[in-house]
């Protein structure tokens, strides 16, 4: 990694030319530059995580001011127990997968003497834009010096100090390795997001992580594929089916374990069904906690009846807008699904998620099997869930080692992208003086064989 002054152009040169070198770089050698660069951070946590703390004082004064929204904030502090320590266990996790590069995936023989074969390769040059979030950089930095791509990483002016600590120590212990300079680059370079944008015939992919207002601009600006999400509407229902104590554990996990995170829960749908049965002891658990509920006409009345007066005077009345927003905050919107027969409930909830959702990750709470089944596969969202926090969508809970992103694309990699994500694949022929023209149905000509060879 290098900590680079560079223009935009001359880091995306840089990476372009280093991400030739890497994508033959041994996976012996890949995975010792891993080994090194967990061992560097390790020996500077002091360093860093005093640096990280002065980013947070800086970001909670613009927060009080206004500047800076409370959800950057908890996403910004490395300290936050368990972080520190996922962020470090993530490189070691990555470096002991497999080598995603140059596995066969396709093996068929056209002819005597003519084989195809398609195998895995890095997509190239990735850009990664992202703000707060420091542990990006480790996490990219495993990703994709494993997946054999070279990255440009453009970091928020909010995680500042930290970026600049994490990259020294990082550089420092890259130069030591075989990994050709400039394969991880952090730009410092002011306002280079617009050039880095529009640099379509060096960079290969763009990866936003922060805001839906940065996904978006992103989106907009650049002719460069881009992987990631713009919103985490996650949606949760409660169906009349659903086992009590593992709704409230469940549903507490998605709202309250970290509320900031794209894949905390932010509208709970209910079957009319428990209004007035289940789902008061489920307000009441959120309640407690501090979470904010938003509720629709019957919700509201059922929890105002069956709740003590000093918990259902904190109810509210829910808006239309409030099932298309990301709180990123201790807030839970509520809307009954009306009672109907048969299927018809799960249909509804099926129909309101893929209409509202940001196809990022939903959940059935139930015990009805049927209804489970129709769900899983009736949601059109890169992760589908049965009686699980949506906090499960997560690369290094998937045994992905860590992620990139979160990706609600439907072409090329959805879901939490780990090293399978940074990978594509071209074709390889090898034959003996074959030519195009000696296959044809007429006389003299040759027949294709298309004989599936095994891997």
């Amino acid at each position: 990694m290098s900590l680079t002054h560079s223009t935009p152009l001359e880091a995306a040169e840089a990476a372009s030319k280093a991400s030739r070198a890497l994508a033959i770089l041994s996976g012996e050698a890949r995975n010792e530059a891993l080994t090194v660069t967990h061992a560097a951070l390790a020996k500077a946590k002091e360093e860093i995580l005093s640096a990280n703390s002065r980013d947070l004082k800086a970001a909670s004064k613009a927060a009080a001011d206004g500047k800076l929204s409370s959800s950057i904030l908890k996403r910004l502090d490395l300290g936050r127990p368990g972080k520190w320590d996922d962020m470090l266990k993530g490189i070691l996790d990555v470096r002991d997968l497999e080598d995603p590069v140059g596995k066969v995936t396709l093996r068929t023989a056209l002819d005597d003497g003519l084989e195809l074969e398609r195998v895995t390769c890095p997509i190239g040059v990735l850009l990664i834009i992202f703000e707060a979030r420091p542990e990006v950089i480790a996490n990219i930095t495993a990703l994709a010096i494993k997946s054999g791509n070279a990255a440009i990483l453009k970091g928020g002016k909010e995680s500042t100090e930290s970026f600049i600590v994490i990259s020294t120590v990082i550089s420092r212990a890259l130069s030591e390795t075989q990994v050709p300079n400039g394969s991880i680059q952090l730009l410092t370079t002011r306002d280079a997001i617009p050039a880095l944008l529009a640099l379509d015939r060096l960079v290969d992919l763009v990866i936003p992580r922060g805001s839906n207002e940065l996904v978006g601009y992103i989106k907009r600006n650049t002719k460069i594929p881009v992987l990631g999400h713009a919103d985490g509407i996650c949606a949760i229902y409660l169906h009349e089916s659903a086992d009590l104590a593992v709704a409230i554990k469940v549903l507490l996990d998605s709202k309250v374990g970290y509320p900031a995170a794209c894949n905390a829960v932010e509208t709970l749908l209910v079957d009319e069904s428990i209004v007035s049965t289940k789902l008061p002891q489920v307000a009441e658990a959120l309640l407690a906690k501090g979470v904010s509920l938003r509720c629709d006409k019957l919700s509201k009345a059922a929890l105002a009846h069956n709740l003590p007066s000093n918990l259902s005077v904190l109810l509210q009345d829910s808006s239309d807008e409030d099932y298309d927003t990301e709180f990123l905050d201790l807030i839970l919107a509520i809307k009954t699904i009306p009672r109907g027969s048969g299927s018809q409930g799960v249909t509804l909830a099926i129909a309101h998620i893929n209409a509202h959702s940001s196809h990022h990750t939903d959940c059935i709470l139930a015990t009805d099997e049927a209804s489970a089944k129709s769900f899983l596969a009736g949601v059109d969202s890169a992760g589908v869930y049965w009686n699980t926090s949506t906090r499960m969508a997560d690369g290094m809970r998937y045994g992905f080692g860590t992620e990139v992103g979160i990706s609600t694309n439907k072409i090329h990699a959805r879901g939490p992208v780990g090293l399978e994500g940074l990978m594509i694949y071209k074709y390889l022929l090898k034959g003996s003086g074959q030519t195009a023209d000696e296959y044809h149905q007429g006389p003299g000509g040759k027949a294709w064989k298309h004989h599936r060879l095994l891997l």
